[in-house]
């Protein structure tokens, strides 16, 4: 009799070991940051929200997973992802040559152009224009590789940032005189509120492939030829399906979905 227990008892173990790895395999281990309004940030309650949640909770949805949000500084998110700490990033990750050599990406979920941001009234007619000026940017993005490319050799002071909102906090203490940051996260997060009220863009919207991509997408590591494919197929789908457009009307108004 003890020797059959002991063997149902295994036999139970092993069920509900099954059951843990199973629910575990059911997980997509999503990197977000967020600092990032109104693509990624928090409710009051610290609950992660916005359109790229939105996104990622539409793609779990197609592919039967649950969403479980891992919170990572931006320029450690691709060094995240190599270190298996979560399956992908889905936080506004542009979608670049350079980024490509070292991870994979799904098709573009969304494209959008950045811009400088600097008080109303500064006279701009190029980067020199900006010459002396501080420019925070967030450190590992597309617009810090633009600033660093474009704005630098202008003679514009190029200062990078853990994460978007302590820039405009610092912008709004004047210890700089504007950012390069996606428009529509900038204009959200920075241009509407308070804080933001007598700053504006200047120049051209700014989509050159060179610094900035080919829209975001989802990131991933190298060799997940089947999670992309999935990830890909619910992409379309949201798309076709209406999800896509409903989301989109939370937060925007116009097709974020870009050219």
């Amino acid at each position: 009799m003890k020797r059959r227990h002991i063997l149902q008892a295994i036999g139970l173990a092993a069920v509900v070991g099954a059951g843990a790895v199973q629910a575990q395999n059911n997980e997509l281990k999503v990197a977000i940051d967020a600092t990032y309004e109104p693509f990624t940030y928090k409710t009051p309650d610290g609950k992660p929200t916005g359109f790229d949640v939105d996104i990622a909770e539409a793609i779990c949805a197609k592919l039967n997973r649950k969403c479980v949000y891992v919170e990572q500084v931006w320029d450690s998110m691709i060094p995240g992802l190599q270190a298996r700490k979560y399956d992908v990033i889905i936080s506004s990750m542009s979608i670049t040559d350079d980024r490509k050599k070292v991870i994979d990406f799904s098709d573009k979920y969304y494209k959008t152009p950045s811009g400088i941001v600097v008080k109303e009234g500064t006279p701009y007619s190029g980067p020199a224009s900006l010459k002396g000026k501080k420019i925070g940017v967030l450190k590992g993005s597309t617009q810090e590789k633009y600033a660093m490319g474009e704005l630098k050799p202008a003679g514009v002071q190029v200062i990078p940032y853990e994460a978007q909102d302590q820039v405009y906090l610092d912008i709004k203490a004047g210890r700089l005189d504007g950012t390069v940051a996606d428009k529509v996260e900038v204009t959200g997060g920075f241009l509407r509120k308070p804080e933001g009220k007598g700053y504006g863009f200047v120049g051209p919207d700014l989509y050159d492939v060179k610094y900035f991509g080919y829209g975001v997408g989802v990131g991933m590591r190298k060799g997940q030829d089947k999670l992309k494919a999935d990830i890909n197929a619910a992409i379309k789908a949201i798309r076709s399906d209406g999800t896509y457009d409903k989301i989109a009307k939370k937060y925007f108004d116009f097709d974020p979905y870009g050219n």
